[in-house]
């Protein structure tokens, strides 16, 4: 079976950076096969990143070599890494974008220094094109990550948001704004079964409002705002057909509380 190399980076769509990068893949393994993950991720945003590159491991199969490169210190003296976790691969800058993956206990890391697994030639301003896609090439062919420089044990992480229990609930951060402005916390899919376990209902909190936790988006009204265990496994903020970011004027940062209610909401008396 052909090896599969995903693609993360914030080089967008208008320029050939990607192009070229996928050129000299190709050119030194055309039996490869190409996943581009996103190529839009905030200009120099390394947690977006990070949170992208996160998503795909779930789905890839063993074998896989993620490339990911959001590096605003090309050319510095960071360190580029290949990493090797739960039986696939990671090659990119020693900047924490690798961070999701450095979480789990199984990791071996080795920096990119061999010569002969990069471009003669190696612009100051492009590893992406002259490192890290000569060096996810080589690894589809078979060569070995210790091959490629000397074992890394510190590599650099960043603090991504996590959630704390307070009081009858949990407090979390938004960590992501999708493109449909659904507000992605910190809070996961357990910590949300956990706390519905001991409640009747469980409510969210962003930015002075509070609103129901739902299954799915079509259980709200039309503009209703809610919040709901996305597909990646985390709680969000949303609107249906809308934007929770615009209407909350929420970005990343911003903080989230999920409670519970033990006791039913009395009935509303009709007015006689």
């Amino acid at each position: 079976m052909a090896a599969v190399i995903t693609l993360t980076t914030d080089f967008g769509a208008r320029d050939p950076y990607v192009a070229e990068m996928k050129a000299i893949i190709l050119g030194l393994n055309p039996t490869v096969r190409l996943i581009d993950v996103s190529h839009e991720v905030a200009a120099h945003d390394v947690i977006e990143g990070a949170l992208a590159l996160d998503a795909m491991v779930a789905v890839c199969p063993q074998g896989t070599i993620h490339v990911a490169v959001v590096d605003p210190g090309v050319g510095t003296r960071r360190r580029g890494l290949v990493i090797a976790a739960s039986g696939q691969f990671f090659v990119g800058p020693d900047n924490g974008i690798f961070t999701p993956v450095l979480s789990r206990s199984d990791w071996q890391a080795f920096e990119l220094h061999a010569a002969e697994y990069r471009r003669s030639r190696v612009s100051a301003t492009f590893h992406g094109r002259d490192v890290f896609a000569p060096a996810a090439a080589h690894l589809a062919l078979g060569v070995a990550p210790a091959r490629f420089g000397p074992p890394v044990t510190d590599p650099v992480r960043v603090p991504l948001a996590a959630s704390r229990d307070v009081g009858r609930g949990v407090e979390g951060r938004v960590i992501h704004v999708d493109r449909f402005g659904n507000l992605v916390t910190s809070i996961d899919s357990e910590t949300v079964e956990r706390l519905s376990r001991s409640a009747r209902a469980l409510t969210v909190h962003i930015a002075g409002r509070r609103m129901p936790v739902v299954r799915t988006y079509g259980d709200l009204a039309a503009r209703g705002a809610g919040a709901l265990v996305g597909a990646h496994g985390r709680l969000e903020v949303a609107v249906r057909e809308g934007s929770a970011a615009a209407r909350f004027r929420a970005r990343r940062g911003a903080a989230v509380r999920l409670s519970r209610s033990t006791t039913s909401r009395a009935p509303r008396r009709k007015r006689a």
